[in-house]
């Protein structure tokens, strides 16, 4: 059985390998596929981005207060892959 994840903007199940970890370092949130911590999923698609900023999913996935930076994020995820 391979292992699924939930993507914190769409709340759809997914392979691992299909989505960004994420983890909160300070008050960012960076991709973090072999960082320690707490960890949160996302597709690599914008629309997903924007699901997990309109629900404020990422103080709740990630288990920090207020609404953290997501410069990074978005940065590495507009990039081409």
């Amino acid at each position: 059985m391979t292992p699924t994840r939930t993507c914190i903007g769409c709340r759809r199940t997914d392979s691992p390998d299909r989505m960004v970890r994420l983890v909160a370092d300070g008050g960012r949130v960076v991709p973090g596929a072999g960082l320690p911590g707490r960890g949160a999923w996302i597709h690599p698609d914008p629309d997903c981005l924007t699901a997990a900023d309109r629900r404020r999913a990422w103080g709740r996935a990630l288990r920090v207060p207020g609404v953290p930076d997501t410069s990074v994020v978005r940065s590495t995820l507009d990039a081409p892959l």
